[in-house]
């Protein structure tokens, strides 16, 4: 029995040592994780032919950029749907050539309910620079089906930084 408990203790005891040593609760400690994390921002994040996706998924991920302050270059050819929501985050720069690629909040196409509508052009609109924001909530979010395509030196123009 005691064999058997030893056993058990020593797997459970290898599993919360590298669960912690994974997460960085152990021998790293607050500081040197954000010493690990504030090294690893200063890469740029690269975004090339992006096409967008879910928006939860990408709150999370500007959510993580605007903490850690990492630089984003979108210089692909094209930057469509939440792809464009990188254009809020200070540290973004856009190649002149790159297309962006506006529509308005749905499920996989089909509409939204009026208020979730609503509430997801606000999420969405809350990640663009103000003249971007006013343009997206009074027109670009109306085109669900289709895409606004403004080019990179347009948004340039409204005060991006040019990569």
């Amino acid at each position: 029995m005691t064999k058997h408990l030893g056993g058990a203790l020593r797997r459970w005891a290898v599993l919360v040592f590298c669960t912690a040593l994974a997460t960085g609760t152990i021998f790293w400690g607050p500081a040197v994780r954000a010493e690990t994390e504030a090294a690893r921002s200063s890469e740029p994040l690269i975004v090339r032919n992006d096409r967008g996706g879910l928006l939860q998924k990408r709150l999370r991920e500007l959510n993580r950029l605007h903490r850690t302050g990492q630089p984003v270059r979108i210089e692909g050819g094209i930057c469509y749907s939440t792809c464009t929501m990188f254009l809020g985050l200070p540290q973004t720069c856009v190649s002149p050539d790159t297309t962006f690629g506006f529509h308005g909040p749905s499920s996989y196409g089909r509409p939204l309910d009026p208020a979730l509508f609503e509430r997801a052009s606000q999420l969405i609109a809350q990640n663009y620079p103000p003249a971007l924001q006013r343009w997206y909530m009074d027109t670009g979010r109306y085109k669900t089906r289709t895409l606004y395509r403004i080019r990179g030196e347009q948004i340039i123009a409204l005060g991006i930084e040019a990569c």
